[in-house]
């Protein structure tokens, strides 16, 4: 089990902006975390916090890579749907991650959920400092490379609590339980305003 430490909200959000900071030329950072976490909102508010630093910054939701009900919903609302079929980790892969570091551009988007239609969104040049911040579920051991992970991890409790449908905190816990990847920065984040803080040491450069 690691250790946590206490930590402010405002001392987290510095603490995964000057490490998101460090990372030379184009860069990705996973904020992994289930929606009732709110990793696109934290990642919104790294990502400004970044730019105020005058380094050019977005953010990508996993949810703009949900793919079609046609095929998330094929064998129903389930546990297996949710960890196998819900989210288009490929086309992220592909639009976003490879995108950026081989291309200098991404896909903002891919389908819209609500609608369940095609985005039709355009690409975005980068800069050649460009940091893009990915959030969404289970973003990590999906053989996806990213240059910093933040994993925003709520408690079976508090996913519960939180009124999550039984089926995802099943597929989330599942996922966690077989997860061999770490993420660089693991944040116990049941109570918003209390985190606690368990980071690995930068890596080398």
């Amino acid at each position: 089990m690691p250790s946590f430490s206490p930590v402010t909200v405002d001392a987290l959000v510095e603490t995964v902006r000057d490490r998101a900071l460090m990372l030379p030329g184009r860069a990705i950072v996973a904020v992994d975390g289930a929606d009732a976490a709110d990793p696109l909102g934290f990642a919104e508010t790294i990502a400004e916090r970044i730019r105020t630093r005058g380094r050019a910054c977005a953010t990508v939701s996993l949810h703009d890579y949900v793919r079609p009900a046609s095929l998330r919903l094929e064998f129903g609302r389930d546990e297996m749907s949710y960890r196998t079929a819900w989210f288009d980790y490929a086309g992220l892969n592909r639009e976003v991650l490879q995108a950026l570091r081989e291309h200098g551009r991404w896909l903002p988007a891919l389908w819209n959920e609500s609608i369940d239609r095609s985005a039709r969104a355009a690409t975005i040049s980068a800069t050649p400092d460009t940091i893009l911040l990915v959030a969404g579920p289970m973003l990590l051991d999906r053989g996806l490379t990213f240059d910093l992970s933040v994993e925003l991890r709520l408690s079976e409790g508090a996913l519960r609590r939180a009124d999550v449908e039984p089926f995802i905190v099943a597929a989330l816990l599942r996922h966690r339980r077989d997860a061999r990847q770490e993420p660089d920065i693991l944040v116990a984040w049941d109570h918003r305003d209390r985190p606690a803080l368990h980071a690995r040491d930068p890596r080398p450069s």
